[in-house]
């Protein structure tokens, strides 16, 4: 017999970095085993701390890894001779199984937890072993171990193919805390020119669109923006007169 789960592929944050790669053959019993082992030497920890308190949190699920890689064996079409793939990257893990799903049963249906399995007497094997918990709960169960993180796990069915990503939990809370220190400093960058802009005008008694470009390089389009900012949190004045429109502080009126 062909092996039924056979290539694991580590990369790095795409297919264009290559680090490791495993096949496994065997049993329908080892490959498991044996795979779930070597995944979780690549499902690293991180510490946070609240207070004197230490919180580990693993990159994936540990029951994530295992739902997704049981029912990448229980629903593989046997006809197809192809290995089951994983690809494991620095922000996702990726399984991927052949036969797609069971002909008239849709993406939707599975995701509410309907079960038609295309091996029955293997999933009961699996059930007896107490490998799986029961019929049509792994997509649900995935779910519920990524609900409290800001990405959700993936689910992709075309024709002879089912896939399951299960999102880097770590890189995630990474990535989401870079972003809000970007946020963050553009924020105290903008607040900084407009008190430079208020600044100068209160030294002059007014300043001007073209004098905002001029003295501190900033475009036409982010010095309005600027000024109308001022003048919307009541800083400054917008003063009209013919063709000429200055901004005047409100507290030298």
């Amino acid at each position: 017999m062909h092996p039924l789960l056979q290539d694991c592929c580590i990369q790095g944050r795409d297919t264009t970095t290559f680090r490791d790669r495993r096949e496994f053959t065997g049993s329908l019993l080892k490959q498991p085993g044996d795979v779930y082992e070597y995944l979780n030497n690549y499902n690293k920890t991180k510490a946070s701390f609240t207070g004197l308190l230490r919180e580990n949190t693993l990159d994936y699920p540990q029951d994530a890894i295992r739902e997704a890689l049981l029912n990448c064996l229980i629903h593989r079409d046997s006809l197809f001779t192809g290995s089951i793939i994983i690809n494991v990257y620095d922000d996702h893990m990726e399984f991927i199984s052949l036969g797609g799903l069971v002909r008239g049963l849709s993406l939707e249906a599975v995701q509410l937890g309907v079960s038609q399995s295309r091996n029955p007497n293997l999933a009961a094997i699996f059930y007896r072993l107490r490998l799986v918990e029961s019929y049509g709960t792994g997509i649900r169960k995935i779910m519920r171990l990524y609900e409290h993180c800001p990405k959700k796990p993936l689910f992709k069915a075309v024709q002879g193919a089912f896939s399951c990503i299960l999102p880097n939990r770590n890189e995630v809370v990474q990535y989401i805390q870079k972003q809000e220190r970007t946020e963050s400093t553009v924020g105290e960058s903008i607040d900084s020119e407009k008190q430079s802009i208020l600044h100068f005008a209160r030294q002059k008694g007014s300043i001007s669109r073209k004098e905002v470009e001029d003295v501190f390089g900033l475009k036409t389009t982010k010095a309005f923006r600027l000024l109308r900012q001022l003048c919307d949190e009541g800083r400054l004045t917008q003063q009209v007169s013919g063709k000429f429109t200055r901004y005047i502080p409100r507290s030298m009126l």
